[in-house]
């Protein structure tokens, strides 16, 4: 079987495209141009309205502008890196080189810049089609040991069937753990990820935050279950 060029409606349902533009005359320019190709088009004008769909359809590749009215294209792969690795294509105006290497850097997996050719596009679409993980919708795995659920996806959280809330950092510091489950993610690491650069000394966050994720999930740094600790050197999840 080849996997060189591969027919996207040949076989197995067609991949989906998420577009995030706030131009409607781009978003309408694409879906065509995809559904031609034989791909499902999701649309959304806003970044927040992008990480909703993303969350309740699902996405194979994302197409992400940059300059968008509600939140920068940044942001928004800044957000949706916390719990998907689906691949992205950062499409804009903006040609410099430290925009490209900002969006490379951030997690996007290409940089397209406007105006663009559309066979150019669609190369890279399949190619990145052609790279993706063994999770055919490229969010990250699930969660589930009967007591605790995770879902990444859903962003949503479970213990023994009742929904656990969240604030954005325990969140982010869950779905890090859980993305490198079984192996220690550093301090530094940590810090980096969740609170920036500015922040590698402040170790007494981190404290913090361990001990209102781990009271919510009705663990113990005594006891553990999910969370263990690695004395000067970080944390651990579950593996």
């Amino acid at each position: 079987m080849t996997t060189t060029n591969p027919d996207p409606t040949q076989g197995v349902p067609p991949a989906r495209v998420l577009v995030i533009d706030d131009e409607a005359q781009i978003r309408r320019f694409l879906d065509i141009s995809l559904r031609a190709q034989g791909y499902r088009v999701v649309q959304a004008a806003t970044g927040q309205a992008g990480l909703e769909a993303l969350v309740s359809e699902g996405a194979d590749v994302v197409i992400l502008d940059i300059g968008l009215p509600d939140m920068e294209g940044h942001e928004v792969l800044a957000e949706l890196r916390q719990w998907s690795q689906v691949p992205v294509i950062m499409l804009t105006v903006r040609a410099s080189e430290t925009e490209k290497v900002r969006a490379l850097d951030n997690g996007a997996n290409d940089y397209v810049t406007k105006p663009f050719g559309t066979q150019e596009l669609m190369a890279r679409v399949r190619a990145l089609l052609r790279s993706r993980t063994v999770s055919s919708d490229g969010v990250l795995p699930q969660f589930d040991d009967g007591h605790l659920h995770i879902d990444l996806v859903r962003r949503e959280v479970h213990l023994d069937g009742t929904p656990v809330a969240l604030t954005r950092k325990e969140y982010a510091l869950l779905s890090l753990l859980l993305r490198n489950a079984g192996r220690v993610v550093t301090q530094p690491q940590i810090l980096q990820e969740i609170w920036g650069p500015t922040h590698q000394e402040d170790t007494h966050y981190l404290r913090i935050l361990v001990g209102k994720l781990r009271h919510k999930l009705g663990d113990s740094a005594l006891d553990s279950r999910y969370l263990f600790t690695e004395p000067g050197v970080g944390l651990r999840f579950k593996g």
